[in-house]
């Protein structure tokens, strides 16, 4: 058998505010989609994905939202380490929650996290 990762698929409240958190990280969403589903590109095959818990619930009725802290996490690298400071900066200014002020890590990046509408951990970071 041969599987293939192919599709991250995010489940969210408010897919607009959503949309506009990923657009100002540089990912091409179209302004004319679909309500119920939008899917881009990203490198390679694989797809980002949202889709509305709406529609969600049009498959699987039973489906609740994760309650405590993420279990999945969004990596952007960024070109330099000054960049991972700008743009989470332009994402806080923009009115995302900070959860990590940027910091040199100790293994070796410029690392900063935000989190989009959804609570979901989106990770910026860059080599030092």
């Amino acid at each position: 058998m041969a599987v293939q990762f192919t599709v991250i698929g995010l489940v969210v409240a408010d897919l607009e505010a959503s949309l506009a958190f990923y657009r100002r990280l540089g990912v091409d969403v179209p302004a004319d989609h679909d309500p119920d589903h939008v899917q881009v590109p990203l490198s390679g095959d694989v797809m980002l994905a949202w889709d509305p818990i709406e529609t969600i619930h049009s498959f699987d009725a039973d489906w609740q939202p994760p309650t405590g802290s993420h279990r999945v996490a969004l990596a952007f690298r960024c070109d330099t380490p000054a960049e991972v400071d700008e743009v989470y900066t332009d994402l806080v200014k923009a009115g995302a929650e900070g959860h990590k002020e940027p910091w040199d890590a100790f293994w070796g990046m410029r690392y900063a996290i935000v989190l989009d509408p959804d609570g979901n951990s989106v990770e910026l970071m860059c080599p030092l």
